[in-house]
């Protein structure tokens, strides 16, 4: 009886003491997973192909204040700071109907309007999930990567239009 005893007591002790070793790596993995801050570095380690704009592009966007702005997020999200999306969303929503209407006749175009909405949209996904304390730090990097990728592709677009306009073809 008494060696039955110590045995049950035995078996109890080695489950309990598992439990706690489990808890403990559990809460390791909590702390390192809760470090979401995004860095330059981090930032630095995206890859995307990044279309500047054309002289031509820039002169005609000379007067667009808006386009300039989201040029300045994409700047400081290029250093990690994501301090902007943290604002009132009446700012973000202004600034994107801005963009549409101010944007110069020579560059009003679906195509281009097409992309300016896709940044919108991206736009609007990176805020809320910068916003939320849920958010892992590879979701939220891939997030800031799409954004990059959909800036690059509205400054492209905004190249191959004046390209295209300023084409001149000899008819015969």
């Amino acid at each position: 009886m008494r060696t039955y005893t110590l045995s049950l007591f035995s078996i109890l002790v080695f489950i309990t003491s598992c439990g706690k070793a489990q808890k403990a790596e559990t809460v390791e993995e909590v702390e390192q997973n809760t470090s979401k801050e995004v860095t330059k570095q981090d930032i630095a380690k995206i890859k995307y192909t990044d279309y500047i704009l054309d002289e031509n592009v820039e002169k005609l966007l000379v007067n667009s204040g808006e386009y300039v702005q989201v040029r300045d997020i994409v700047e400081n999200l290029k250093k990690g700071d994501l301090s902007f999306f943290e604002t009132s969303k009446e700012n973000a929503k202004e600034l994107f109907k801005n963009l549409r209407q101010t944007m110069p006749t020579e560059l009003n175009t679906e195509s281009v309007l097409a992309r300016v909405l896709v940044l919108e949209t991206k736009f609007k996904k990176l805020e809320s999930l910068s916003n939320l304390s849920t958010t892992s730090k590879e979701e939220l990097i891939k997030t800031i990567k799409e954004f990059f990728v959909a800036f690059s592709n509205l400054n492209l677009q905004m190249n191959k239009k004046v390209e295209f306009d300023n084409r001149d073809i000899e008819k015969p």
